[in-house]
């Protein structure tokens, strides 16, 4: 069929819609058409019915390029606040200190102007001119570590950026690939209208985007043309079209696992 053809497809993830970083694998065909009525779209079912047949789309190798780009990134938290602070306590250490040395060589000055005795005072302005430079060193450390935490976060931000341009073509390229996988499906779904209960082939139109007939009736044909390994769960509306129909389940969805839940009471 057109724009599909029939090897595996290597695109089996979703991108993340809720902000988080991991990127978010595709649904299986036995999610998406696992339980009927079903949850999504006509166009995400058919394609969900083509990959259950081995059919990918032509943009699938850009896909597991996409992907495999994303997986690749990885950003890791950066702590500008802890910098900063270490930065404002050195230099806050650094004033402590040279007013310290200041009252001390300014006692000295003092001390010896009176001939008072000078070698505690000049003991302490040592001691204190020696905690000054390792302030001012620690200061210096400080500061280099706050451009390197800096850098980091510009990083940081530019891998951010990069992650949510790449999720958008990953988004925009499994858009075109329902569109082309639903679109290679569509006569056949046309087909299976026919067979299944309140299906209409005349209201099929040209394309996925142009149905305009019963859902139900549109999910049950995506199950007909579908291969699915796994059990198909009828609920409610399809569990009554089937069992009003009088005919096999397993016939008319060509799947050998059909199981009925709340056909009677509407659930």
């Amino acid at each position: 069929m057109t724009g599909a053809r029939s090897t595996q497809s290597g695109s089996n993830r979703e991108d993340s819609e809720d902000g988080s970083d991991a990127v978010r694998r595709s649904p299986a065909p036995g999610e998406v058409l696992g339980r009927l009525p079903a949850d999504a779209g006509l166009r995400r079912q058919l394609a969900a019915a083509a990959r259950s047949r081995g059919r990918t789309a032509s943009v699938a190798g850009e896909i597991a390029d996409i992907e495999a780009e994303l997986a690749g990134i990885e950003v890791e938290p950066v702590d500008l606040t802890a910098a900063r602070r270490r930065v404002a306590e050195a230099t806050g250490e650094i004033e402590r200190l040279k007013e310290r040395v200041a009252a001390l060589r300014g006692d000295a000055r003092a001390r010896r102007a009176v001939d008072a005795e000078t070698d505690e005072t000049l003991d302490d302005l040592e001691a204190a001119a020696a905690e000054l430079s390792a302030a001012q060193t620690e200061a210096i450390a400080a500061e280099q570590a706050l451009e390197r935490a800096r850098a980091e976060a510009a990083r940081a931000r530019d891998e951010r950026r990069r992650r949510l341009r790449l999720r958008d073509r990953l988004r925009n390229r499994r858009g075109v690939a329902r569109r082309e996988l639903a679109e290679a499906m569509y006569p056949e779904f046309r087909r299976a209208l026919a067979v299944v209960p309140s299906g209409d082939p005349s209201a099929a139109g040209t394309g996925p985007g142009a149905y305009d007939g019963d859902p139900v009736a549109a999910s049950l044909a995506a199950v007909r043309t579908a291969a699915l390994d796994g059990p198909v769960e009828l609920r409610g509306s399809a569990a009554r079209r089937i069992e009003e129909s009088g005919r096999s389940p397993r016939s008319l969805l060509r799947t050998a696992d059909v199981r009925f839940r709340g056909a009677r009471d509407g659930r």
